[in-house]
């Protein structure tokens, strides 16, 4: 159960739910439930493909690009920790809301990717498959991206609900640990090196 449990919590930081709802909400602001909801499968089905082909096409990329897990370890927790410090510093900005149109493919970018799949995630995956296989990794990716799509459906009403300082406040703590599994992944891959 410990493997399951290890892949499943950095992952969830890094896909950072509670940091790109807000993101989600401000792109799909104004449009109409079905139009929501259709974004949501979009998004989803999307991520899903991506996150599949990094999964199992992980080892191949290793082998042509000559890198090491270690090499990624560092790299990618240099990456997380950009990506947490930029959103504890700089993340409240407005968004310009799409119109209600059912051919928008707000869907696949920028939700889907890199919203819901970006760097932080593709980093995580990646080292997860390294260290706890693709069972593991599978099951941990399945759960964050059901996850994801639960709170997509129905994370804006209980937002609304909590205020927006409220979700702010949860945006910013689980940058604070995005931030600490980064200096983690760069601490281990730099061991691993030495």
């Amino acid at each position: 159960m410990t493997p399951y449990i290890e892949s499943f919590l950095p992952l969830f930081v890094a896909m950072n739910l509670p940091g790109v709802l807000p993101i989600f909400m401000g792109l799909t602001d104004g449009l109409s439930i079905k139009a929501r909801r259709k974004l949501v499968f979009q998004a989803s089905s999307t991520a899903f493909a991506v996150a599949m082909l990094i999964l199992f096409a992980g080892d191949i990329i290793f082998q042509t690009l000559g890198i090491t897990v270690n090499d990624l370890r560092v790299g990618g927790g240099l990456i997380l920790l950009v990506l947490s410090i930029t959103d504890l510093i700089f993340g409240d900005f407005q968004r310009r809301a799409p119109e209600d149109d059912s051919d928008s493919s707000i869907g696949i970018v920028p939700i889907g990717i890199p919203l819901t799949i970006g760097p932080a995630a593709i980093t995580t995956i990646l080292v997860s498959q390294q260290s706890f296989g693709y069972l593991p990794t599978s099951v941990s990716l399945l759960t964050n991206l059901t996850l994801i799509t639960i709170g997509f459906l129905y994370g804006p009403a209980l937002l609304l609900k909590l205020g927006k300082n409220t979700a702010k406040a949860v945006a910013k703590v689980t940058s604070l640990f995005l931030a600490a599994i980064a200096v983690a992944m760069i601490r281990v891959g730099i061991l691993g090196m030495i």
